[in-house]
């Protein structure tokens, strides 16, 4: 076998294999559960820079303990690592010593939730128009994810909610 034949064997089988990925994703969106998550943006530390948003998903939490610190800037967070689960169709954060998530859970606007690392990655395309946080307060950021077997949530789309209304963003 030649240098061109092996060549070409080798780009089929990649090709193959990126296949296979991308019909297991289309799999899970076709049959694993979907849920809407609030989410928290940051700016990761990524040595290649894009038109990616990075998201911490905020969920309701069981099994762990929020701290109350009496200083009003200290650090109400909690770090505990944690296995996310559907319970009742709402995505939770469920604790668990060898989990595949950090946790920091915490209280916001009176209730307790749970700020999880999920690494959870949205692609933006070059010629949307999409800035967050908007010019108006009141909004929260949303995704719809598919909820796989082990792994973070995939985001499928991004909407904003103000007084209870989500409103899809268009940002592809």
């Amino acid at each position: 076998m030649n240098g061109l034949k092996k060549g070409l064997l080798v780009a089929a089988l990649q090709i193959l294999l990126v296949c296979t990925l991308g019909a297991k994703l289309l799999y899970d969106r076709a049959t694993r559960p979907r849920v809407w998550i609030k989410v928290a943006t940051y700016d990761p530390e990524l040595p290649i820079r894009g038109r990616y948003l990075a998201f911490n998903v905020e969920v309701p939490f069981e099994g762990f303990t929020v701290r109350e610190h009496p200083e009003p800037y200290a650090n109400p967070f909690s770090p505990d690592r944690c296995d996310l689960e559907l319970r009742n169709g709402v995505l939770t954060a469920v604790v668990n010593p060898d989990g595949e998530f950090w946790v920091n859970s915490r209280i916001v606007e009176g209730k307790a939730v749970a700020l999880v690392n999920s690494q959870s990655l949205y692609f933006i395309s070059d010629h949307a128009n999409f800035e967050w946080p908007p010019a108006h307060s009141g909004e929260e950021l949303w995704m719809e994810a598919t909820i796989p077997k082990s792994g973070p949530p995939r985001p499928i789309r991004l909407a904003s909610k103000e007084n209870g209304v989500l409103r899809p963003l268009a940002v592809n």
